[in-house]
């Protein structure tokens, strides 16, 4: 039986599975938000991409925005006491940014990879004097 190489995962599926997106091993996460430094299946360098705050900014303003604009329909339609929005909003917000983070920063590395993104650098022009 031949053994066939298995297509590389999707941008998508590197994302919310937490795959290699080499090899599509789970290898992507060494915890939560962190990523591993190398893929244990096929050795694929994770520490030779940059995926830097960009995620983090990103998902700070949406979920923010999201978050406020469900504490102000809460209030605003129900009256609750000060006690339910201190217990209900943190949980949530933490939630969906942990959540989100590790699907947008998978995605973004999934993305680096397919475009072979790499630092800029400068390269000088040596043959003048």
């Amino acid at each position: 039986m031949i053994d066939t190489p298995k297509a590389e995962p999707t941008i998508v599926q590197v994302g919310i599975k937490g795959v290699c997106p080499r090899c599509g091993a789970p290898t992507l996460f060494a915890g939560v938000i962190r990523f591993a430094s190398r893929c244990r299946a096929c050795g694929l360098d994770y520490d030779a991409f940059n995926v830097g705050d960009g995620p983090a900014a990103l998902l700070t303003l949406v979920i923010g925005a999201l978050v406020s604009i469900g504490a102000i329909t809460l209030e605003l339609t129900a009256h609750p006491p000060v006690w339910v929005h201190i217990l209900l909003w943190p949980p949530i917000t933490i939630g969906l940014v942990v959540g989100a983070l590790r699907v947008a920063k998978g995605m973004l590395i999934a993305s680096e990879y397919r475009h072979r993104a790499r630092e800029g650098r400068i390269i000088e022009d040596r043959s003048e004097p």
